[in-house]
């Protein structure tokens, strides 16, 4: 197993004090507030549609981000938030839009249905059919489909890099599009057998559990991956990273593979934001990356 004995979910959503956690519904606003208020926000991006359906439900919505300053098409960014595959809000990471925007991304955020609501693998097809939207409808916002890149948190790195190693999810969704990229950030990639009572929650139902694991599903036709940890994350463990990143060299897959000394497991991603930005060059890393497959070609 390869998450640490202090629960997975905990740094989703919840503060640690004296080593009592304390979840997020404690709070009356959300932990990645300070993160979000337009003084923290990366300028260059405008959030040009707020709240948009891409499938029934009151998860079922997305938000759309574009550069301020917009050069023809521009590459496509969908990014999936974690939270453990129970919790997360896509309003929680507008700074992250708002960065990969200011960056030229056309970025889309969207939410997905949680667990107990459903298990694995209907946010796997939450997130597909997030990306057909992608493929329908994002040229009217100036992105273009055919330079899609993907990038995920946690368990958003995990549905993330789950769509560029199986298939089926854009194939039963009907998504033509070819993922040109992908980023994940302190995702689990390696977690079977299921230790944890929030793992088997998401997992335990699953017909074939070792076919949930991204280790075991990498081929030749895996798309580039930046990988990246915090040396400093007791959560989701720097050796899942490894792990994935070996197998992708085993098949000749293009891999980039990142540690950052200090960084825990939710700093890895508020870092992107213009506010810790000066921790670590995570969306530098990031964008040089998907700039090196040709994502910011004129």
């Amino acid at each position: 197993m390869k998450f640490s004995r202090r629960s997975f979910l905990g740094s989703m959503g919840a503060l640690t004090f004296g080593g009592m956690m304390l979840p997020a519904s404690v709070f009356a606003v959300s932990l990645m507030d300070p993160f979000n208020v337009p003084t923290a926000m990366d300028s260059g991006a405008v959030k040009l549609g707020d709240g948009i359906p891409y499938a029934g439900g009151p998860r079922g919505l997305l938000d759309v981000y574009v550069p301020r300053n917009p050069k023809g098409n521009a590459p496509v960014l969908q990014f999936i938030y974690g939270g453990g595959w129970n919790r997360g809000e896509r309003g929680d990471y507008d700074f992250v839009g708002h960065a990969f925007a200011s960056r030229g991304f056309v970025t889309v955020i969207g939410d997905y249905r949680l667990v107990p609501e459903v298990t694995y693998p209907a946010f796997l097809y939450d997130a597909a059919v997030q990306s057909k939207w992608i493929e329908d409808n994002i040229g009217a916002y100036g992105g273009d489909a055919n330079k899609l890149f993907l990038a995920g948190h946690s368990a958003g790195a995990y549905n993330a890099v789950m769509l560029g190693l199986d298939p089926a999810f854009f194939r039963e969704t009907g998504v033509s599009l070819k993922i040109r990229g992908i980023a994940g950030l302190a995702g689990p990639y390696d977690f079977y057998p299921f230790e944890y009572n929030e793992v088997r929650d998401a997992f335990g139902q699953a017909s074939n559990p070792e076919g949930t694991q991204p280790v075991r599903l990498v081929t030749k036709d895996a798309p580039p991956m930046f990988l990246a940890s915090g040396l400093g994350d007791p959560i989701v463990r720097p050796v899942n990273t490894e792990l994935l990143a070996a197998r992708l060299r085993q098949h000749d897959v293009p891999v980039d593979e990142r540690y950052y000394e200090g960084i825990g497991h939710m700093e890895i991603v508020t870092s992107i934001g213009a506010m810790l930005r000066w921790r670590a060059p995570v969306l530098d890393d990031t964008v040089n990356f998907f700039a090196s497959l040709g994502a910011l070609d004129a």
